[in-house]
């Protein structure tokens, strides 16, 4: 039987080789300042408009703390910029600076280009029978756990 640490491994060790290639293709377009851990959250800021904190540290499960820290450096960077009432930090809102905006094109080149690569690697079968095998993986197997 596989052990569900196995797997685990796996994903985590997945990511960050994700992770790091995206940087270095990154680096290469003249985005040298970013970490790793920036780039969920860029990620996601890319992917919807304008969302609140609250939002983006829910989906990108960071603590507050971290939330707040990639934030103030992310804008101190100037890659965002936030909107909204000051005073309630959960109900600001943030979004890409016009420099976060050309961020956001080179990401999505980038991201297009590791997608061809594996899609030529790998094939579309195999990578959407991998999808929908995580899909179920989070969906029944994480969540029985959380409901333990």
């Amino acid at each position: 039987m596989v052990r569900i640490d196995q797997i685990a491994h796996r994903l985590k060790k997945n990511h960050k080789v994700y992770s790091l290639h995206l940087i270095k293709l990154l680096e290469e377009k003249g985005f040298t300042d970013l970490r790793p851990s920036f780039l969920e959250i860029l990620i996601f800021l890319s992917e919807h408009n304008a969302p609140l904190i609250k939002d983006i540290g829910s989906e990108c499960n960071l603590k507050k703390q971290t939330m707040t820290s990639h934030l103030n450096e992310l804008q101190k960077r100037g890659y965002i910029v936030r909107k909204g009432n000051n005073e309630d930090k959960r109900g600001t809102a943030i979004s890409l600076s016009p420099y976060g905006e050309k961020f956001r094109h080179s990401l999505m080149e980038c991201i297009n280009e590791m997608t061809k690569l594996v899609y030529n690697q790998i094939g579309s079968i195999e990578l959407e029978k991998l999808e929908k095998s995580l899909d179920i993986f989070f969906e029944r197997g994480l969540k029985a756990l959380e409901s333990h």
